[in-house]
């Protein structure tokens, strides 16, 4: 018991999620030294569905795995190859494969519309007891990346606040370190590539639509914006609302085409969408690459620069601050690097 109670108060002293979940699959493993304990989670968009291990134990690890969030969704099992784990997402109760073959799942999803499992692999079936208490610890678990997500996500949208950024910034940092040392080290194996880039979302105008409609209307737009953004990009594009009209999204792509891509499939999708009442509503963008030791207040100012550009051009444009140097639309400053500096 006393142990059971260590290994609670471990999870509940995390404030990451991507820790949370490694500490959950090491605390079943330590609870019931089973062969595997994963936590996979369903990404994708309808019709091309995959799992994605956000946290993976064996029983000769000393340390769990992951995949990593940025992994190309091709690389991934497909949804269908995993029926129990759908069984078990579907019923929303722990589901054990039929003849035994070792395989129990426990679903996690916290939220209407996800899919997330448990996966236990044994060489029994568990035992009462043993799924009771496993039950009893997702229980804790979710109820406490509930509260995680109530201090990580705007209230109105549910997309990622500005709080969370500099992490998810630090994590892109060192992770675009790791894909440069695995070019020069040819042995080395990852399973990601490309750069991080930032784009800043701005919509155009946005105080007529206060002015003239109201403010209720007004959250309506930004909530509608959320959306488009979420059928615009891909399961691993970080979506932020920084506030008020203000949106920031955090990508890896193959170089500044596959970015300026991206970003103009949404200002299309937003152009092409009749917002109701308002009608038509157009954004401004402006995105620049995130450089090896960059600062958060360094790639912001290369992005919120391009972004004023497209504003003042014209709006309802994409802007990449590489090119507007490059043509001699904008002035290069000397580039802010060194240590993090946070907001």
């Amino acid at each position: 018991m006393s142990q059971l109670v260590d290994k609670l108060a471990d999870l509940t002293g995390l404030r990451d999620r991507d820790a949370l979940d490694l500490a959950l699959v090491t605390a079943i493993q330590d609870l019931l030294q089973p062969q595997v304990a994963a936590i996979c989670r369903v990404v994708g968009e309808a019709g091309n569905e995959r799992w994605l291990t956000t946290a993976q134990m064996n029983a000769d690890q000393e340390v769990p795995t992951f995949d990593s969030a940025w992994s190309d969704l091709l690389t991934l099992p497909r949804l269908r190859d995993y029926p129990l784990r759908q069984q078990a997402s579907l019923n929303r109760q722990m589901t054990q494969s039929c003849p035994f073959n070792g395989i129990t799942v426990f679903p996690v999803s916290s939220n209407p519309g996800t899919i997330g499992v448990l996966e236990i692999t044994t060489l029994e079936p568990l035992s009462e007891e043993s799924s009771r208490m496993v039950s009893g610890v997702l229980r804790l678990y979710l109820n406490f990346q509930n509260l995680l997500d109530y201090g990580e996500r705007d209230a109105l949208t549910e997309l990622l606040n500005r709080k969370t950024f500099d992490g998810a910034f630090l994590k892109a940092t060192l992770a675009q370190q790791v894909t440069v040392d695995s070019a020069l080290d040819k042995r080395r194996d990852t399973s990601c590539t490309g750069s991080f880039w930032l784009a800043m979302i701005d919509i155009d105008h946005f105080k007529l639509v206060n002015d003239n409609f109201g403010h209720l209307i007004g959250d309506e737009v930004l909530l509608l914006l959320a959306r488009l953004m979420r059928v615009s990009f891909r399961f691993h594009d970080q979506l932020y609302r920084f506030g008020g009209e203000e949106f920031v999204v955090l990508m890896r792509c193959n170089g500044e085409a596959e970015a300026a891509a991206a970003l103009e499939r949404l200002r299309t999708n937003t152009e092409n969408y009749l917002f109701p009442q308002v009608g038509a509503i157009t954004i401004s963008i402006g995105f620049s690459e995130i450089k090896t030791g960059d600062t958060p207040s360094g790639a912001f100012e290369r992005a919120d620069k391009a972004v004023y550009y497209a504003k003042e051009h014209g709006r309802n444009q994409v802007c990449s601050h590489a090119a507007l140097i490059a043509s001699g639309a904008l002035v290069a400053q000397a580039a802010n690097v060194g240590e993090m500096e946070l907001f």
